[in-house]
């Protein structure tokens, strides 16, 4: 038996599926597309944080828990951050964004803005089925976000308003 063992059998109550728990538990799922295993160590990780800190701010306990890993966080102004943290995203599935140009070049990211980058990566998801998000981050200034399957897209929105998540879709930045 397994912490995701534990969660199932509190899930059994009436209103289980409205629960705060449920909800992140059910945004995790769909941020972790094919890795059940990365999406209940990131539910145990939050579990832990608000057992610590407490859930007032649950996005926020999310967004750490996740980042990096099924999600990102990174300045506006920070072209070479959201390419890395992009590319570390796409890996898990053996997929590759073409930039358009060599990221690893200073003048690639002279020559490009934020808004531009999340275009290019959510066309090309888009073709191999995965939909980029961008949320509303706590701080002004950021581009944060998260990865799903094209065919989650409904689920993702609804979810999002369930949790009061500002939410859209990667193209639209």
């Amino acid at each position: 038996m397994n912490d995701y063992d534990d969660y199932d059998d509190e899930r059994d109550g009436d209103n289980a599926e409205d629960t705060l728990e449920s909800q992140v538990w059910q945004l995790l799922q769909l941020i972790n597309p094919g890795d059940e295993d990365g999406a209940m160590q990131q539910f145990s990780e939050y579990r832990d944080l608000v057992d610590e800190e407490g859930d007032d701010d649950p996005m926020r306990i999310v967004a750490q828990v996740t980042d990096w890993r099924s999600g990102f966080e990174v300045d506006a102004d920070d072209t070479r951050g959201f390419v890395d943290a992009i590319n570390e995203l796409v890996a898990r599935w053996n997929l590759q964004i073409d930039w358009d140009g060599d990221p690893d070049d200073d003048e690639f990211h002279e020559d490009v803005d934020g808004a531009e980058l999340f275009g290019r990566a959510f066309d090309q998801l888009n073709e191999h089925g995965y939909t980029l998000w961008a949320r509303e981050a706590d701080e002004d200034g950021v581009y944060a976000g998260w990865i799903t399957r094209s065919s989650d897209d409904e689920s993702m929105r609804l979810l999002a308003t369930a949790l009061g998540i500002n939410l859209r879709l990667g193209s639209q930045v």
